[in-house]
């Protein structure tokens, strides 16, 4: 059965190591606080060229305990310091202050607001609700969260295919779903997490109305 095939797969995926994100860690300190900012900015950036904290040292005449204390975000440096680190990195002084500085947003909308938007379903009778969008974040990949449902005039339309990684909650009705070659039956409270680049979508509207959560993501697209 595809329900204990699925099952089997996402245990096997936790028995091979437990994920690295906590849900419930606290960052308030890089959030808030200029020198973590910082020194977050500092280890990034050495980190992208390559060179060691040694490397850096040799570069800017600061210490490597001092860096250290920088790039943990322990000491506030200098104006000094921090211009010999903007030269030694190749960036602007100015971009150190990135992260204190950026904007977190968050999108609230209410029941029945999501903003219906035309996508290819649309043309199957497929009805997207997209329940937010920030386009700006520090994250480095866009989330597109929609509210989709399916009634009587909605086509079978199993051959969706797309980036990234997508992830369906079943609300209400049932519908035998489509990824690749296999067939999963969605009641309310089943979900489906796959990889949107293989063909997918509703095979079968077993009972209607159909309602589910979908959350696509994938890389943040330069549009430069």
């Amino acid at each position: 059965m595809a329900g204990n095939k699925s099952k089997d797969a996402a245990s096997q995926a936790f028995a091979a190591g437990p994920l690295s994100q906590d849900p419930h860690a606290t960052r308030e300190p890089r959030e808030n606080n200029l020198e973590m900012a910082i020194g977050h900015e500092v280890r990034t950036y050495r980190k992208a060229l390559g060179i060691t904290v040694t490397d850096l040292s040799t570069a800017t005449g600061i210490s490597v305990g001092m860096l250290s204390k920088i790039e943990n975000g322990n000491i506030s440096p200098s104006l000094t310091s921090l211009q010999s680190l903007s030269k030694a990195l190749g960036v602007p002084l100015t971009s150190f202050f990135r992260r204190f500085e950026e904007p977190r947003n968050a999108i609230f909308v209410k029941a029945g607001e999501g903003v219906n938007i035309e996508r290819r379903g649309t043309r199957a009778g497929h009805q997207y609700s997209l329940l937010g969008h920030i386009d700006n974040n520090s994250s480095g990949v866009t989330v597109e969260p929609y509210l989709i449902t399916l009634t009587a005039e909605s086509d079978v339309f199993p051959t969706f295919q797309h980036d990234g990684m997508e992830v369906l909650y079943m609300l209400e009705g049932e519908v035998v779903y489509r990824h690749g070659d296999q067939l999963y039956h969605m009641k309310p409270g089943d979900s489906l997490f796959f990889d949107a680049d293989a063909p997918h979508g509703p095979e079968e509207l077993v009972a209607l109305r159909c309602r589910y959560l979908s959350i696509i993501s994938y890389p943040k697209r330069d549009n430069g």
